[in-house]
């Protein structure tokens, strides 16, 4: 199965790079192109079979699944200008959320799903978000999710939590990178540990929470009953973190949304000037 990539910014690199390193996908079938070639070039120095086109048509040629990771709002005009290419054999997937399956179901007539990847992946780990159209086939779904699952942990949602569920999966690994690093700036303000000293701790800290995760040793709930003794040290903190924190993760997910429905208000614009097949 050949398999093309139009688009190989942050995340067509991050899925181009996951699906070689776990053999899910040999290089030399790979097809993939960009607006700025040598970003695609750059990969093709790494991966040597993989295999670099000058053009969107040409990848979906010689594509029978093909990834779109460009903006949103490039996607209705690049459909637009491939859709006699996208046969009923071939699988579209694209990579962004504002865009529901059945809005590229209006588009083309090729199979369509949609599946949101998380820079975990990367570490073959995480969850990838996938939605699949009604003209989805069920082999193409057995051999998605095969795929995916050399990378992640699948897991098929609807329409309806994709802002949230993208936010936790997606987003996530930004946000808590953010409060990680605050939580380290907290430690070397206020006490005499080195930034790289308390960096190598944090990171190991939460690398072996991970794993306790994982294992399925503790939940979350759980541990931390484990570690807040009543009455000691870990418990002040949680205090701490009870009066601080507040509301502010229902603003973070606000946020979020606005952003999302700002996205989805610009995209139907353009989806709107065409008809319904």
């Amino acid at each position: 199965m050949n398999v093309g990539f139009v688009g190989t910014g942050n995340m067509g690199r991050i899925l181009i790079e996951s699906f070689i390193e776990s053999g899910a996908i040999r290089p030399s079938f790979i097809y993939m192109t960009n607006r700025t070639k040598a970003k695609a070039e750059a990969i093709q120095n790494i991966y040597l079979e993989t295999n670099v086109l000058d053009s969107a048509e040409e990848v979906v040629k010689r594509s029978d699944l093909i990834f779109i990771c460009v903006k949103p709002l490039d996607i209705h005009p690049l459909l637009k200008k491939l859709d006699h290419l996208l046969t009923p054999n071939k699988c579209l997937l694209s990579i962004t959320s504002p865009i529901s399956v059945e809005q590229l179901e209006t588009l083309v007539d090729c199979q369509v799903a949609r599946a949101i990847p998380s820079i975990t992946n990367r570490a073959f780990s995480g969850v990838s978000l996938i939605t699949y159209g009604h003209s989805c086939h069920k082999d193409t779904k057995r051999t998605l999710e095969e795929l995916f699952e050399q990378i992640s942990n699948p897991v098929q949602i609807e329409d309806d939590i994709t802002r949230v569920s993208s936010d936790i999966v997606s987003c996530g690994p930004a946000f808590f990178s953010y409060l990680l690093q605050k939580f380290v700036d907290g430690a070397v303000a206020e006490t005499s540990i080195t930034k790289d000293q308390a960096v190598l701790l944090a990171s190991e800290m939460i690398i072996g929470m991970g794993k306790l995760l994982e294992t399925e040793i503790y939940t979350l709930p759980t541990l931390q009953e484990k570690v807040c003794v009543k009455g000691g040290v870990t418990g002040k903190g949680i205090k701490v973190l009870e009066d601080e924190i507040g509301d502010m993760f229902e603003k973070v997910f606000q946020a979020t949304h606005e952003k999302y429905y700002e996205d989805i208000e610009e995209v139907s614009v353009q989806f709107n000037k065409i008809p319904h097949k």
